[in-house]
């Protein structure tokens, strides 16, 4: 059986920034076994799968090691392909998933995700998680998915250098830490060793917890995000009621064929 796959760069204005996704447009989904595997093939932090589903299209995600309920970059990325390589032509799509349905816009090059927010809930301090940072984060949150830290800075976000090893034994998806920005309203990391990840460039799932948060301490809706990763990931983002909308660019990287 010969697949097309896609690989795109999502939360970018650069061509080799953001993070890189791995978009395999199907007819029906096949076996969770088979798609797991080719998501460890990839090797890449997120392959999505798209199928359509009358007017709509379902969407799954697969790290290379497990698949997750909700992704936002390779969301982004599976919406550029649609509109570029696909011959999507409407300027809204819906995407049916574990997290129910996710309403994409695009208004030029920029696409629009409308996703389900995932306030956080302070928690006491976390030892495990403080001696993976080597830091004492300013506070602790945990949201369905993942733990989220404070810090004081965005000096001591870039400065952290986690110990994987440690983290890797926290019962969590992952941990996102962030702090207040310099040149953004905020900014963060994003760290998931438990999926095989250790450190996303990207993470659109993340900013429906953190963009609630921030929306708060900062008393406006509208807020710029950085993810500082090294390739960094650029979002712009707005909390609507129970919802949050996360902007981005996305670039194709490749285009091609796998066999199975």
């Amino acid at each position: 059986m010969k697949l097309k796959v896609y690989i795109a760069n999502a939360f970018s204005d650069k061509k080799f920034g953001g993070n890189p996704a791995a978009v395999v447009p199907l007819n029906e989904w096949l076996s969770e076994n088979l798609m797991q595997q080719i998501a460890a093939q990839n090797n890449l932090s997120e392959t999505a799968y798209i199928v359509p589903q009358e007017d709509d299209y379902g969407i799954r995600w697969f790290t290379p090691t497990t698949e997750v309920d909700l992704c936002g970059h390779a969301t982004l990325a599976s919406s550029h392909v649609l509109f570029e390589h696909l011959g999507y032509h409407r300027e809204q799509l819906i995407f049916h998933s574990k997290s129910g349905a996710l309403h994409i816009t695009r208004s030029g090059h920029k696409i629009t995700m409308d996703f389900p927010a995932k306030e956080p809930v302070e928690i006491v301090e976390d030892e495990l998680i403080e001696k993976a940072l080597g830091i004492k984060p300013a506070s602790y949150h945990k949201s369905v998915w993942d733990y989220m830290v404070v810090l004081n800075s965005q000096a001591e976000i870039e400065a952290l250098k986690p110990d994987f090893n440690q983290l890797k034994k926290h019962a969590s998806r992952g941990l996102i830490a962030t702090a207040k920005g310099n040149e953004s309203d905020f900014v963060s990391r994003c760290f998931y060793p438990q999926s095989g990840i250790d450190e996303d460039p990207a993470t659109g799932s993340a900013h429906v917890v953190m963009v609630p948060y921030w929306a708060k301490i900062f008393g406006k809706n509208k807020l710029s995000a950085i993810q500082l990763s090294a390739r960094r990931g650029y979002l712009d983002c707005e909390l609507t009621g129970d919802r949050v909308l996360m902007s981005g660019n996305a670039h194709t990287y490749l285009e091609g064929d796998f066999y199975i």
